[in-house]
């Protein structure tokens, strides 16, 4: 064999060791990825089923009641200026007195981060 097909084969059969060992490298990666998606899967529907009981007892206790889950005023000291209009809050025994009062408070939040941080 002259030189330049010795380099050219030499070549190719480092190619393909390095091919074949990356091939080897992602299917050794694939069947550990394979065995752990059941757990993790089973996890995370698991977190999910209590992030959901957790949310329909905060509906139970209603939108509006006190405690970590209440909906948060605006930060003190903060650059944004408090809503205008203090609705009172709707009654919890009218849901569409809830929905309407939701709208209201996303409009007025809408409008907030439209103006920016630094207009009023």
């Amino acid at each position: 064999m002259s030189a330049p097909q010795s380099l050219l084969q030499a070549a190719f059969n480092r190619f393909s060791a390095r091919l074949g060992n990356r091939l080897l490298d992602s299917a050794a990666q694939l069947a550990e990825l394979a065995q752990q998606a059941p757990g993790q899967l089973q996890q995370e529907w698991s977190v999910f089923w209590q992030e959901v009981e957790l949310e329909a007892q905060r509906l139970e206790r209603g939108p509006f009641a006190g405690g970590t889950n209440a909906a948060p005023g605006p930060a003190a000291g903060s650059a944004w200026p408090s809503a205008a209009p203090q609705d009172p809050r709707p009654s919890a025994s009218d849901p569409q007195d809830l929905i309407d009062g939701l709208r209201a408070r996303v409009a007025h939040l809408t409008q907030r981060l439209e103006q920016g941080p630094g207009r009023s």
